[in-house]
């Protein structure tokens, strides 16, 4: 967000073709792990984190697609303040991915320690 707007638009537009190809796999290999661990005997809690995690591609979907759609149009005015105001629009959206995501991290790291907690050996 320190460059001028058509240059933060073009950046943008470079890193998030890059990041879809590695964030939505990453997302849902997560989402079904913590499923999975749940399954066979985790239990709720590596299902929450599990949510929180899965939660983040249809809030993608219905939250930040329309606004990568219109950054991304080919008949946009980088240079216009509209511009500007999408980039902030979506950094303020993808803020809340960040935030689940993170939160999902940290609780499968607390249900991964107490689980090995319990299961050491002599």
């Amino acid at each position: 967000m320190k460059l001028d707007t058509p240059q933060a638009a073009l950046q943008w537009a470079t890193s998030y073709k890059r990041a879809t190809r590695l964030q939505a796999p990453l997302a849902l290999i997560s989402f079904l792990s913590g499923v999975a661990v749940s399954v066979v005997g985790g239990g709720v809690p590596w299902l929450l984190p599990a949510l929180a995690i899965g939660a983040v591609v249809p809030f993608t979907f219905v939250s930040i697609m329309p606004t990568n759609r219109r950054l991304l149009a080919t008949d946009r005015d980088l240079s216009g303040d509209s511009t500007r105001d999408l980039l902030v629009k979506w950094g303020e959206l993808h803020a809340v991915r960040t935030v689940l995501s993170l939160v999902a991290a940290g609780i499968y790291i607390w249900d991964l320690l107490r689980s090995n907690s319990r299961w050491s050996g002599p």
